[in-house]
């Protein structure tokens, strides 16, 4: 198993960015324990919807809040008051920004050393998302969201938690550079490909002859930082998008979502529509689970055997470094390769191509 370090990634053992942490519906019934970035955490929903994300141990005696599921306080359901939360163990009570603010059986203030850590979470596309920032700053950037997620003619998807993969996400990143695995592994092998690096965002145009389904593939696909990709495909004129995530738990070893979204006849879906849709999901996962598979059973490519026709994993690394640096140090990373970058022997998409993403707004 590769760490950050074999990588040279930078200081930072975890990268700075939106990553996703559980799905919403995870949160219907009460807390939930969660162990990301080398950390563990409380997540719940509070009485308002309000999505919040702490410390996972109380500050008294080390006591999880989320984990334990057999105290009265949680079986009774009365553990979240209003947006705030009580260890099940004495009832400390948490605020959402992790003060401290009650303990039942005292009477004079709370003291400040019992606070605890807070972290800026959001609910996109039935996603919980969280902020992770080495420095403790506040997002950058906004969560990456589809318009397509409120339009009531789309069907809303449910993620497939594909679990835990014993690989680093660098390793996961390297495919949006990777032009020539598209035929060995997927069955559609690129006539095209191009690479674009924004700053924070890197997007990926390509497109081919899909031999497995028998019609034309084009795709646009784009990571928002270094956690959450969206792609935009074109499979024969019918249009969805698709979701993949990774986000580390330990130093090399992630957490894989997975979902595809699709549109439906009728707003709102119909059943055939949510059927139909559930089936544009299991084949994107199906294409999916041969990169899954083949990370599963790789040794790490801490040195690439670098061809000209591979595909820019240098330009790729390079971007993916900036988010274990410092924010001050973000843009030395990218001031240099900002911008498109075409591979050896393949032509740039036409402008027809690029239609494919005249109405998605990123940022």
């Amino acid at each position: 198993m590769a760490l950050a370090a074999d990588y040279n990634l930078g200081p930072s053992v975890y990268p700075r960015g939106w990553f996703i942490v559980a799905e919403a519906n995870e949160l219907d019934d009460g807390a939930k324990a969660v162990r990301f970035f080398g950390q563990d955490f409380a997540l719940y929903r509070g009485e308002s919807g309000r999505v919040v994300m702490l410390d996972a141990y109380c500050a008294h005696m080390g006591t999880h809040l989320a984990a334990s599921k057999s105290p009265v306080i949680v079986q009774t359901d009365k553990q979240i008051e209003g947006d705030s939360i009580r260890c099940p163990y004495h009832g400390w009570r948490y605020a959402p920004d992790g003060t401290l603010d009650d303990i039942p059986y005292h009477d004079g203030p709370c003291p400040k050393s019992g606070s605890i850590n807070s972290y800026h979470v959001e609910e996109v596309m039935g996603c919980i998302m969280m902020w992770f920032d080495p420095e403790g700053g506040e997002p950058e950037y906004a969560a990456p969201k589809l318009k397509e997620w409120d339009d009531p003619q789309w069907v809303r998807w449910e993620l497939d938690h594909l679990g835990e993969l014993a690989i680093h996400p660098q390793e996961i990143l390297d495919n949006m550079a990777d032009c020539t695995h598209l035929g060995p592994t997927h069955g559609a092998p690129c006539e095209y490909f191009e690479n674009e690096f924004k700053d924070h965002i890197v997007i990926q145009r390509q497109g081919g002859f899909h031999h497995t389904y028998g019609c034309y593939l084009t795709s646009f696909t784009w990571y928002t930082g270094p956690g959450v990709l969206l792609s935009k495909q074109d499979f024969g004129g019918s249009i969805s998008y698709e979701l993949i995530a990774n986000t580390p738990i330990e130093d090399g070893l992630i957490k894989v979502w997975h979902a595809a979204l699709a549109k439906g006849e009728n707003a709102p879906p119909s059943a055939e529509d949510i059927a139909a849709a559930k089936e544009v999901q299991a084949g994107a996962l199906y294409a999916f689970a041969a990169d899954f598979d083949v990370w599963k059973h790789k040794r790490p490519a801490i040195k690439i055997m670098q061809l000209k026709k591979d595909g820019p994993f240098k330009l790729g690394r390079q971007w993916y470094q900036q988010f274990y640096d410092t924010r001050e140090n973000a843009k030395n990373y990218t001031s240099d390769i900002n911008g498109i970058h075409l591979i050896n022997d393949f032509p740039a998409p036409t402008d027809e191509n690029r239609q494919l993403e005249n109405d998605i707004n990123i940022k």
